[in-house]
């Protein structure tokens, strides 16, 4: 397989895939993906370049580069605006949609995350980031327990917060679509730090305001 760049355009000279810069995506090697997906779609017996088949594996190209794009993204850079305000009670931002795709099966995902924190010193940033650094997050093959985890703890350094809690509600397709094939099941995981861990009285506040 020979790649060649030819006015700002990325030809795949087997496949005879043509692809536009305005799609790379930095760090997604698309034709890769393009050829694991011809290769996928040949495995199953069906014909990859049959009518209805014939763009899919661009389209899952370049499907991955935009689901897949918090890889190649920092998430200290999503909390560097700050504000100092005269605020230091809990911070709550609730029912952030979001879609992730499991590690495992390559399946989706999704659901709400709950994400909350008790600012230091007045130190807050933007409610905005808080969904952003959630969507950066999810965007990398995940597991759900990780991707609890992973939002409380950047919070909690990035912010030097005296407490932060994160709530995640999803379910789960490799649980509904195969497998035991139990549609509706949602997975709760939790993850609290600092204050919102260990006094119990503020974290029951906090869920009853989530709830």
């Amino acid at each position: 397989m020979k790649d060649i760049k030819v006015s700002h355009q990325i030809v795949d000279t087997d496949a005879q895939w043509v692809l536009d810069d305005d799609f790379v995506s930095p760090g997604v090697d698309q034709v890769k993906i393009r050829q694991a997906v011809l290769m996928i779609l040949e495995a199953i017996g069906d014909d990859p370049h049959r009518e209805g088949l014939k763009g899919t594996p661009e389209r899952v190209a370049r499907m991955y580069a935009e689901i897949f794009s918090g890889m190649h993204q920092n998430p200290a850079d999503v909390l560097a605006t700050r504000f100092h305000v005269d605020h230091e009670e809990v911070v709550l931002v609730k029912d952030i949609f979001f879609y992730s795709l499991c590690e495992h099966h390559l399946l989706p995902f999704f659901g709400v995350a709950h994400v909350a924190y008790i600012p230091k010193d007045g130190v807050v940033t933007g409610l905005s980031k808080l969904a952003r650094l959630v969507d950066l997050f999810a965007k990398r093959p995940q597991v759900q327990e990780r991707l609890t985890n992973q939002i409380a703890e950047t919070l909690d350094q990035e912010l030097a917060a005296r407490g932060t809690f994160v709530m995640i509600e999803a379910e789960h397709l490799c649980m509904s679509m195969r497998g035991i094939q139990k549609p509706n099941s949602r997975t709760v995981t939790t993850t609290g730090l600092g204050m919102l861990k260990t006094d119990s009285v503020i974290r029951q506040e906090l869920l009853r305001s989530i709830r």
